[in-house]
């Protein structure tokens, strides 16, 4: 008999491969777009397929709680065992400059951390799973995380200019590789693709659930800058910056972000005291 893990995990994968089909069927025709307050871009791809992942996993298990990013929340989430935690559409500017590199993102948490988690990029191609003790795996084949000797050969993924501030910082002799979906991003550092990514203090509980299970089951680490593992399903759902990368490589890639953190205060201290010493 399937273990309930086993059942969550199948759900997931099934519930991921519909809404990616769905998302597949607007993907490159145009569809309509409104901007959220503080400026990011939802698209009726993201609504729909927000819906159609609401009406397949609340369904299928009506006790579990639910947390997604296009849909408003509820602190009735709070006083469930278990919570899905989705994102319709992660990457969605690049879903809307028709790029391949976005996913749908799933992951249930129990006790604030993800137990099952599935994460699906039908224009790439790759079904990534996981579950707790269970391994890591992209199109059925197990992921083992196998790090750069050191930081001179890491590969890092990048999105933004801090992060390539921390490559050049590390004196990595590889090309950052940009990888616009943060759970993709993530992804690739769970197949060994890419050595560190960063998170800047942006991303919340469903940009980072799936994708951080993944990690884990990989051997890799994903965690903040003091080495805590994430929490989810809190009242607050944002997190501060993170590191992913080989447990052996960590504490180095947390000293450059520091470093680029100190610089970029000394540079806004000396602004600051430059305007004043104007005005």
């Amino acid at each position: 008999m399937a273990s309930p893990e086993h059942d969550d995990l199948e759900l997931l994968k099934s519930a991921g491969k519909e809404a990616g089909d769905l998302a597949l069927s607007y993907f490159r025709r145009d569809p309509q777009v409104w901007l959220k307050e503080g400026g990011s871009p939802v698209s009726e791809a993201d609504i729909a397929v927000d819906q159609r992942l609401s009406d397949i996993l609340r369904a299928a298990r009506p006790d579990y709680g639910w947390l997604s990013e296009e849909t408003v929340d509820s602190p009735e989430r709070l006083g469930r065992q278990r919570v899905f935690v989705v994102d319709p559409i992660d990457g969605t500017r690049a879903f809307l400059a028709g790029h391949d590199e976005w996913t749908v993102s799933l992951a249930i948490v129990e006790n604030g951390r993800p137990i099952s988690a599935a994460l699906v990029g039908p224009a790439l191609s790759v079904n990534y799973s996981a579950t707790v003790g269970g391994g890591a795996f992209n199109n059925g084949r197990r992921l083992a995380f196998t790090p750069a000797t050191g930081l001179g050969g890491a590969r890092f993924a990048s999105a933004t200019r801090y992060t390539r501030e921390v490559e050049a910082e590390s004196g990595s002799r590889t090309r950052p590789r940009y990888v616009p979906s943060l759970a993709y991003r993530l992804a690739l550092v769970a197949s060994g693709e890419i050595d560190v990514a960063i998170v800047r203090p942006t991303a919340r509980d469903w940009d980072l659930a799936a994708a951080d299970l993944l990690v884990q089951e990989a051997g890799a680490r994903l965690s903040d800058l003091s080495g805590k593992p994430l929490l989810y399903n809190a009242r607050h759902t944002g997190h501060p910056t993170l590191v992913a990368t080989a447990p052996e490589l960590f504490d180095q890639v947390v000293n450059l972000v520091n470093t680029v953190h100190a610089r970029h205060e000394t540079e806004g201290q000396e602004k600051r005291h430059g305007g004043d010493a104007r005005s």
